[in-house]
């Protein structure tokens, strides 16, 4: 009888040519860092209600040896599965065939159908993010990212129009005429400055090679530097970038054209390094020979001690003399997460001295760029997109450049 069985379970499933027809949809490419959906549709072309088991052959950069998903079709069903991915390394990403094992209501047996769909997708920086910063910023949920309006301190000589008086508006531009005329306080609004140059400038030495949730700190960068770059050409500005290590790279010019935001995302998607040491004398070279405009800096870079401040300082310094500068460095989160656990131990007590150490070390960072005029952002990679949009809307909103 089993025998019997083995036979007829065999047919069932071999009879029928066509049996299970499987397919997979990918993206065009990855957002790099952040969840990615795949799509597979799976077709029963049997009479019967049949058991599927799908593994499909992941790239080798996810490392994911045991994927598979099973499920049951109803006969003549066609049903769609999606799944996630979240890629953490810029670059090609090749999915493998798409293995399908169905079997029958019997299931002595399961029948392999391998389904060739070999595909290359490239994995570029978080462009999802672009989209959903982007939509934040140019609404009121500011807020609700921990960003906050910050009423203007100067302006500009452009007319725009005149409004009413409301608390916090400058007194000095109280346009009398109007007042009288009106019976109530009239002041001329102006036109903030438009088309100004913003640089993100990407260390890409070995400081930034540490880890942070599977990402380099070198690609929470590039993730920044590509939603900065959007806000500030939808904000009218020109956009532009540039890498520096052992010398000065992947130049993007600031322009504010309909091509540039493709340009950008180009040249980060193609950046590479060696994290070797960087040079910040040979980078404040490059910027005084090739940027002769004042611009907005903002330097993404890592500073551990102050020591490693003190060695480049100068360098910051000259080039906070012409340019707007914003130094960007990361707080040390694993250290941070080490101070919230008691200590019960010499050894722990030890250990949380020296992590207080170190994170009061960023702090006074902060405060030594402040003494000699420098901007700075000291954040958490996971905040370092928002935080650094709230610095330049910040920087726009008092008029610095």
């Amino acid at each position: 009888m089993l025998i019997i069985a083995l036979v007829f379970d065999i047919l069932l499933l071999y009879k029928n040519k066509l049996g299970t027809q499987a397919n997979r949809i990918l993206p065009e490419k990855l957002s790099n860092g952040d969840p990615n959906d795949i799509e597979i549709t799976i077709t029963n072309r049997y009479q019967f209600k049949s058991n599927i088991t799908i593994i499909d052959e992941l790239p080798v950069q996810f490392q994911h040896r045991s994927f598979h998903i099973t499920s049951t079709l109803k006969p003549s069903q066609e049903r769609k599965f999606t799944y996630t991915v979240r890629p953490t390394q810029r670059g090609e990403y090749h999915f493998g065939n798409l293995n399908i094992f169905t079997s029958s209501p019997i299931g002595l047996i399961s029948r392999k159908q391998q389904f060739s769909t070999e595909a290359m997708v490239p994995n570029y920086p978080s462009f999802l993010q672009l989209k959903k910063y982007e939509f934040v910023a140019f609404t009121n949920r500011l807020k609700l990212y921990g960003l906050k309006k910050i009423r203007k301190i100067g302006n500009t000589l452009e007319f725009e129009q005149i409004k009413e008086y409301v608390s916090g508006d400058d007194i000095r531009n109280i346009n009398w005429k109007a007042t009288a005329k009106r019976n109530h306080l009239m002041v001329n609004q102006y036109q903030d400055e438009k088309s100004q140059p913003i640089y993100s400038v990407i260390d890409t030495g070995r400081v930034m090679k540490m880890p942070f949730n599977e990402l380099s700190l070198l690609d929470c960068a590039i993730n920044a530097t590509l939603v900065i770059s959007n806000i500030a050409i939808k904000k009218q500005d020109k956009a532009g970038m540039f890498t520096f290590s052992r010398k000065v790279e992947n130049t993007v010019v600031a322009q504010r054209r309909k091509s540039q935001m493709n340009l950008v995302l180009e040249t980060l998607y193609n950046i590479t390094t060696d994290f070797a040491e960087s040079d910040f004398a040979r980078l404040y070279i490059d910027i005084k020979r090739s940027i002769t405009h004042r611009s907005l800096l903002l330097l993404y870079t890592n500073f551990e001690t102050l020591d490693a401040l003190h060695r480049q300082l100068p360098y910051l310094q000259a080039i906070a003399k012409t340019h707007l500068l914003v130094v960007i460095f990361f707080e040390n989160t694993e250290l941070k997460s080490l101070l919230d656990i008691p200590a019960s131990t010499t050894q722990q007590i030890f250990e949380k001295t020296i992590a207080e150490k170190f994170v009061y070390e960023k702090k006074m960072i902060v405060n030594e760029l402040s003494k000699h005029g420098i901007h700075s952002i000291l954040t958490a990679p996971e905040n370092l997109t928002i935080n650094t949009i709230n610095k330049y809307l910040e920087i726009k909103a008092r008029g610095l450049l």
